[in-house]
């Protein structure tokens, strides 16, 4: 009896409800134009500083749901270096975050290129600049040549969530996924993502970093139902904040007798709430940067433009005369000053707080 989907002889036609995915597919593709006209009707520097936030998120995030924590600065100068965008403060990066960074650029930046295994050697090249896994050397820019098997559990007591088809089978398996994935099927590409996602997990062609290789997979190919290099959402962000319920539903549908039904539904809501998030960020940059726009002849000083600019990126609780002037290091007649001034200016409102508590302030 079969234990895993790639052992019925069915393997790879995947089944699913078509009804439900039309659906689903609708909402994320009606979010999915919305956050891109948004998106085109913003300047160019905010385009880029979006673009250079949700890269390093999701280099940052798909490494997190391995458990591994790289340096945000770090990733953020490699990809702001790889782009030609120079800013300051720009610090260099460990040869580890470089690799990362490079596969996700290549996956995003050139979208357009065909997939074979070359290149996905050279992405697991990049994910491995050593040869080695901690402490374990792997094989690296090969498929693998031994057992695969998913544990967890300590030393002694491991339980296997899942056994992965043999490693002679890999060429043959991974034959049949590239032809699909450069096939111009008539398969929405956003469903596409996420079948090359899970197929790719099913396979395991690599020792290591299978699951990193995925998520950049399903990027390239969101990347391709944008049309364009510039990312304005992680799906990574999303998937690491469901983890948990990523591992459970993968598990299940490894499973399955070919029905993916569960996989898409999850996979897909799991990127409408990446979008609604993103949707929220974009409306926060928005109105941040509409409120510059129609303050630029407005007289500020440096202690108002600080805190106005930590009014926008999510201020914690309300704002009082001593929070201003312990933030702003100032006294609190000076930070009183301040807050009056931009009373007058139409900046700032005067909120009297119930009970006769203290006044605190807010945007106009």
């Amino acid at each position: 009896m079969a234990r895993y989907i790639y052992q019925y002889p069915n393997w790879p036609h995947f089944t699913w409800d078509e009804q439900d995915m039309q659906l689903l597919l609708g909402k994320v593709r009606h979010l999915q134009g919305k956050l891109l006209g948004q998106m085109s009707t913003v300047g160019f520097s905010l385009k880029e500083e979006t673009n250079l936030t949700t890269l390093t998120l999701d280099v940052l995030k798909s490494s997190e749901i391995e458990g591994e924590i790289l340096n945000y600065d770090q990733v953020r100068s490699s990809i702001a270096r790889k782009l030609g965008l120079e800013y300051a403060g720009m610090v260099y990066a460990d040869r580890n975050v470089e690799g990362v960074v490079e596969m996700m650029l290549d996956a995003t930046q050139n979208y357009r290129k065909p997939l074979d295994d070359e290149r996905l050697f050279g992405w697991h090249a990049a994910l491995f600049p050593l040869g080695r896994s901690g402490m374990y050397k792997i094989d690296v820019a090969k498929y693998r040549t031994g057992e695969m098997q998913v544990v967890s559990g300590a030393m002694g007591r491991e339980k296997v969530h899942y056994v992965a088809p043999s490693p002679d089978q890999v060429p043959r398996e991974m034959d049949e996924f590239l032809a699909w994935f450069n096939d111009e099927n008539k398969l929405d590409l956003v469903l596409k993502s996420a079948i090359a996602h899970f197929w790719f997990i099913i396979i395991h062609p690599f020792d290591d970093g299978n699951g990193r290789m995925a998520r950049a997979l399903s990027d390239l190919l969101l990347a391709r139902s944008d049309d364009t290099s510039q990312r304005f959402y992680s799906l990574s962000s999303q998937i690491l904040v469901e983890r948990k319920t990523y591992y459970e539903v993968l598990q299940k549908a490894q499973s399955s007798d070919g029905d993916i039904t569960a996989w898409l539904e999850w996979y897909l809501n799991c990127l409408y709430r990446a979008l609604q998030s993103t949707e929220t960020t974009i409306e926060n940059v928005l109105h941040k940067a509409d409120f510059w726009d129609r303050h630029k002849e407005t007289e500020l000083n440096a202690r108002q433009r600080l805190m106005l600019n930590k009014l926008f990126d999510g201020f914690d609780g309300k704002l009082t005369s001593s929070k201003w002037a312990k933030i702003t290091r100032s006294s609190s007649d000076t930070a009183l000053r301040d807050i009056q001034d931009l009373i007058a200016k139409g900046v700032l409102l005067r909120k009297e707080a119930q009970g006769g508590r203290s006044t605190n302030y807010e945007l106009v």
